[in-house]
């Protein structure tokens, strides 16, 4: 007896997903989680805040990135959609006509929550790092922290720093500005 072949999750169900899921494919899989919830989107809202007046604008910063919520990425068989991404102008110099990124950002924030932890953290990661993300960070609106990450030598990522509470957060690939963490939080 043969089992039946295993099926592999199609950009199709995504779009036949209802309107409060957000649906990702890793590895074939199909992983959906609902919306984010209040304290998730203000964190995520906090830090593209933060980043888009002298990042994205040039306002106070040093601008030259395109800073991005929710920007779907179609990096090879995978599907992901982090809470925010950004890419340098100098490696992007225009925002593609599609739906999608093709191209891997250099920058990828993830807001945890109890529902996307696990995959934020052992499917995504791992996708971000072949794909050649430089810098990662994960947000966690329960304990109030940021866990900063840089891409190392052999595809793997190094901890650069954990911050929590109020500290201030100056950060790469960031770093030229700084912000409190504490504006994050409600």
């Amino acid at each position: 007896m043969s089992l039946p072949a295993e099926r592999f999750a199609t950009y199709d169900d995504i779009l036949d997903l209802p309107e409060h899921l957000v649906g990702e494919i890793v590895s074939g899989q199909l992983y959906t989680h609902p919306r984010p919830a209040p304290r998730h989107a203000m964190a995520a809202s906090g830090v593209g805040g933060e980043l888009w007046g002298p990042f994205q604008g040039g306002r106070g910063g040093p601008g030259g990135w395109w800073i991005l919520d929710e920007p779907e990425l179609h990096l090879g068989s995978d599907i992901l959609v982090p809470d925010l991404a950004g890419w340098r102008r100098e490696r992007m110099p225009a925002l593609p006509e599609t739906a999608w990124f093709e191209q891997a950002p250099d920058w990828v924030c993830e807001v945890l929550s109890p529902s996307t932890a696990r995959v934020d953290r052992a499917l995504k990661m791992p996708v971000y790092a072949r794909e050649g993300v430089s810098h990662l960070w994960l947000v966690d609106p329960d304990p109030r922290t940021l866990e900063v990450y840089a891409l190392g030598k052999g595809g793997h990522w190094t901890l650069l720093a954990t911050l929590a509470g109020e500290a201030e957060v100056r950060q790469p690939p960031f770093a030229a500005v700084s912000f409190p963490l504490g504006a994050l939080w409600p």
